[in-house]
């Protein structure tokens, strides 16, 4: 009898799991600017670095809640310490994340991290990734945020987050170092699929590069084969497809992404892929976050 008990009340428990499990999730794309500790020119940078307004950083979170991600992958988190504090401000506003992610990788100022809504069951993000260029060999300064996060008890998403170099001009070449950073992640991706073609896979980020660049095409692989990483193309409410605003050429591009795996894409809701509009953004950020609307149905 009491085996039979303590059956019934697992039973119940799991039940109880499923029956509020999303019927959709909401991942999203955000690159936060500078979320960093002030930094004066020197020591290998070029320039200084101010630490984020209080009113900035109460405009990002603002922007954060209207999104209302389930899960949010961040580019330009500073240090530990500073995460800590983005953490405890979207507690604060009621957004109730319960785990993330916090890569470490070449950069010592900027990074990548992530927070989710659920449970993350698996860990591989790549903190040391090299390629070789111009005879030397170079590093992929921020690394690759790689985990997976446990949806339902069947379903799990693998996230995959990057921030590629920037435009800011260099010896070896900005946009070279950024084609051979999108090789790397390429290879990245692919390991992923080739182990499991079904595998439920976003890629997102900041990669510094518009769709007519080799960028893309590295990133995506060949269209119509069975690894192609498919653009979510999204757009504002007005039609506009930009995410990021330059103030010094006054320009306005589409820099960051949304790309998922054959096995995800036909769970994606494209018209709810979408890139934020609001009178606010330009005080939180240069970016604009971008967001998808997933249905978690198949076996993972």
């Amino acid at each position: 009898m009491k085996v039979f008990a303590a059956a019934l009340t697992l039973l119940l428990a799991f039940g109880s799991v499923l029956s509020a499990a999303p019927a959709e999730i909401v991942v999203c794309s955000y690159n936060i600017r500078n979320y960093v500790n002030a930094k004066p020119a020197g020591e290998g940078q070029r320039f200084p670095t101010k630490e984020k307004s209080e009113e900035d950083i109460a405009a990002l979170i603002a922007i954060i809640k209207e999104v209302n991600p389930d899960i949010l992958g961040v580019c330009e988190m500073g240090t530990p310490d500073r995460f800590e504090d983005f953490k405890k401000r979207l507690a604060e506003a009621g957004l109730g994340y319960v785990d993330s992610e916090y890569v470490q990788a070449a950069d010592p100022d900027r990074h990548l991290a992530l927070v989710s809504r659920f449970p993350i069951v698996s860990r591989q993000s790549a903190t040391d990734v090299s390629f070789e260029l111009n005879g030397r060999v170079e590093k992929v300064r921020r690394g690759f945020l790689d985990v997976t996060v446990q949806v339902t008890p069947e379903y799990q998403l693998r996230m995959v987050g990057v921030h590629l170099k920037s435009k800011l001009a260099v010896p070896e070449g900005e946009a070279l170092i950024r084609r051979h950073e999108a090789q790397a992640l390429r290879k990245h991706l692919e390991k992923a699929m080739n182990a499991d073609p079904q595998v439920n896979l976003l890629c997102y980020g900041d990669f510094n590069d518009t769709k007519n660049e080799p960028m893309f095409q590295e990133v995506t692989g060949v269209r119509g084969q069975p690894n192609h990483m498919s653009d979510l193309w999204a757009r504002d409410e007005l039609g506009d497809r930009w995410t990021h605003y330059w103030k010094t050429a006054d320009l306005y591009s589409r820099i960051d992404f949304l790309f998922a795996s054959p096995g995800l894409f036909k769970e994606v809701v494209k018209a709810k892929s979408r890139v934020y509009r609001g009178t606010n953004w330009e005080d939180a950020s240069d970016h604009r976050p971008v967001f998808g609307t997933i249905v978690p149905v198949n076996r993972k």
